[in-house]
């Protein structure tokens, strides 16, 4: 019966750091679920601020406007044309992806 009793601690404390692991392991699921529940809104707000917009629209026409001629400049009016197309049409996440490729586009290489 001594030897039993002798190893009740060994297995307490193992119990013990089992129970931290799945504290912790829980923390960060739930760490976890509130990034990927706040990750759209913020999203949305950031959509919302800049993205697909006339005044963004704008800026990168100029942008195009002032490149030289060439590859570059023809790949961004393209984008630029999608871009304003998908805003007719209400499919803003298309818009801010052409609008991203555009503003790139001027970027140049």
């Amino acid at each position: 019966m001594s030897r039993i009793s002798a190893m009740s601690p060994s297995l307490s404390q193992e119990q013990e750091k089992e129970s931290n692991i799945m504290t912790k392991l829980l923390g960060v699921i739930a760490i976890a679920a509130v990034a990927f529940a706040v990750a759209p809104a913020q999203a949305a707000k950031h959509h919302a601020m800049g993205g697909c917009s006339g005044a963004n629209l704008e800026k990168t026409e100029t942008a195009i406007d002032n490149m030289a001629d060439g590859d570059s400049k023809m790949v961004a009016q393209k984008e630029i044309a999608a871009a304003q197309d998908s805003l007719l049409n209400s499919k803003m996440g298309a818009c801010g992806m052409h609008l991203n490729k555009a503003m790139h586009a001027t970027m140049g290489k």
